[in-house]
């Protein structure tokens, strides 16, 4: 008999304490990775590409990686629980990092493309994370339980693209172009996450809550994890489709803006500390904020929480627009605001699916919402770069306020979110 079996129901309090504890960990770690990455792949992109319109591409393949990853990663999930999957995924990413810093170092575009479709399943890890959190969470908690998990993301991310600088020095030493530094510490913020994960996240909590759910972990899991059928229960589930338009929507809006702003600072020639300045305040809005999030979904509701999103996101894009190109106060505030909209979105429609099905089906159904969060965020990359090479950053944050508006209208239309 596994520890998961053994643990009996009245420790379940304590274990979901610790869970937490273990996640914030892994969060913090993954974070740095990630947000290493983020600040430096558009610009990398440019650079060994030799073309502006493409720069987009290496966020778009690591947010489609971050998708499509979701695929396998929640099946293992669905037959093994949160902590073999979680771990597979951030191990993926450490490779995906590892390609990448050699792709920067040879100008080889597209195994820099590849990279960074492997260091997507680093965020895969970071988004399913927050679901591995509500596992053993009572109902009126789940908001806060959700949200300190994303919060915990603030140390990593905000830390990540401030390493640019230091990744110069580290590059130095081993003999690589500036910006593959901030790979390295991708690299190593994913392989220490895996580790923690693999020490520390037992008992399982995806397996623990199926116990004591009534759910025969000894026998065959069949299809459980299956994104198919988790798509196929987001349809027939209004508080589940609602859910997922809601995070799908704030995360199209806020990847679209934000990947584009490096580039958008350094056409008027910001200096990369100064863009990663920029950056990590836009990370701090997304995640610093997200107790609050979820204490304020848990007392008034996900619907509220998603509205004041949505307003937040039309300021934040409203101000990121009318800003010139560097650096600039708007342009800074305004990322703050898109990330702060971003965690409104996220916390209440992430903890909306957590509880939309019965513990069986949550690995399939949250795998599903965070494909199609992740296939339309990766779309939504793409079309940036574009929009933004045609029209400019201007038009491409109006169209991401449109974007916002229409979820807005979405959410007043809703007549119930009970299950």
């Amino acid at each position: 008999m596994t520890a998961d079996h053994a643990l009996d129901a009245t420790d379940t309090a304590q274990l979901q304490s610790r869970t937490v504890l273990t996640l914030m960990g892994s969060q913090t770690l993954g974070g740095i990775g990630v947000a290493s990455g983020i600040a430096v792949g558009a610009i990398v992109a440019a650079d060994v590409s030799g073309r502006d319109a493409l720069s987009g591409l290496a966020t778009t393949t690591q947010v489609l990686g971050g998708a499509l990853f979701t695929i396998p990663i929640a099946a293992l999930m669905g037959r093994r629980g949160r902590r073999v999957g979680l771990s597979a995924a951030y191990v993926v990413g450490a490779l995906g990092a590892a390609l990448a810093i050699a792709a920067t170092a040879t100008g080889t575009f597209w195994m820099l493309l590849v990279g960074t479709t492997l260091f997507g399943a680093s965020t895969t890890a970071n988004s399913q994370a927050r679901y591995a959190a509500t596992d053993l969470a009572a109902p009126e908690r789940r908001g806060r339980q959700l949200s300190w998990v994303v919060w915990a993301t603030t140390i990593g991310s905000v830390l990540g693209p401030n390493m640019v600088g230091p990744g110069k020095a580290v590059a130095g030493v081993l003999g690589l172009p500036p910006l593959a530094g901030a790979w390295v510490f991708s690299a190593i913020g994913f392989g220490l996450a895996a580790v923690l994960l693999q020490l520390a996240l037992r008992p399982d909590p995806l397996l623990t809550a199926r116990r004591l759910a009534g759910v025969d972990t000894e026998q065959p899991v069949g299809r459980q994890g299956n994104v198919g059928d988790g798509l196929r229960l987001i349809r027939a589930t209004p508080a589940a489709l609602w859910g997922t338009a809601a995070l799908t929507v704030g995360h199209v809006v806020m990847v679209a803006v934000m990947v584009m702003t490096p580039l958008h600072m350094r056409h008027g020639e910001a200096e990369i500390e100064l863009i990663g300045l920029v950056i990590s305040l836009h990370i701090l809005g997304m995640y610093g904020l997200a107790p609050v999030t979820g204490q304020l979904t848990d007392r008034f509701g996900p619907r509220p929480v998603v509205l004041l999103g949505t307003v937040l996101l039309v300021l934040a894009c409203l101000l990121a627009g009318i800003s010139h190109d560097g650096f600039s106060p708007g342009l800074t505030a305004g990322l703050f605001l898109l990330g702060l909209g971003w965690s409104c979105t996220m916390v209440a429609g992430s903890g909306t699916v957590a509880g939309a099905v019965p513990v069986g089906q949550r690995a399939s159904v949250q795998g599903g919402a965070d494909l199609v969060m992740g296939l339309s965020a990766a779309a939504g990359g793409a079309l940036a770069g574009v929009v933004m090479d045609l029209v400019g950053y201007a038009w491409l944050c109006v169209l991401a306020a449109l974007a916002a508006v229409v979820l807005a209208a979405y959410t007043t239309s809703v007549v119930s979110l009970r299950r």
